[in-house]
């Protein structure tokens, strides 16, 4: 939520680009979040998560553990969606919508209804269903994922700077910072 407004501060321009977590962590030998797979750290990042939300003002919800539907969630439609909605210039601010329902609002972003509620603030939902749901846009999204993988990623949020990764919310800063000290 907060990357645009900080990247602009320093004018650094941001490619959003949307991947799937699942395939990476599974390349790693996880069937799911390693937030479940290590319950002590799983717990700390939530509340790290809770403290930082605090911290920049941001509100969040965190998912019910006790819920396996809630955390983590199948973004499939949701990242093909992003896809096609980050070609128009309102494609960011369907991402942060996307971003606020689940994280916020406590919504289930792997239902089509609510996307396409979201998407209804930007265009036509079931053109862009349709478009996202378009053979060619499945392979963007894989290759998507392969290029993540390829550099590096393994959990989200990340940052890219040429070759140089910055993983998490608290890397932010030194992601610009190094695109400032590259330029």
């Amino acid at each position: 939520m907060r990357i645009g407004q900080a990247a602009a501060g320093r004018k650094v321009a941001v490619k959003w680009r949307p991947f799937l977590l699942g395939p990476i962590f599974r390349a790693q030998g996880w069937n799911t979040s390693p937030f479940a797979i290590y319950p002590a750290k799983g717990r700390y990042m939530w509340r790290d998560i809770e403290r930082r939300a605090a911290r920049f003002g941001l509100p969040f919800k965190r998912p019910d553990a006790d819920d396996p539907r809630s955390f983590p969630q199948n973004s499939l439609l949701a990242a093909r969606m992003a896809l096609v909605a980050l070609e128009e210039p309102w494609g960011e601010g369907f991402c942060r919508d996307v971003f606020f329902a689940e994280w916020v609002d406590g919504r289930d972003i792997s239902e089509a209804a609510v996307l396409e509620e979201l998407a209804s603030r930007y265009t036509a939902p079931a053109e862009l269903v349709e478009q996202a749901l378009s053979p060619g846009n499945k392979e963007r999204l894989k290759k998507s994922v392969e290029e993540a993988a390829q550099r590096g990623l393994f959990g989200a949020p990340s940052f890219t700077i040429g070759n140089e990764l910055f993983w998490g919310d608290d890397r932010l800063e030194d992601a610009l910072e190094w695109a400032d000290a590259i330029r």
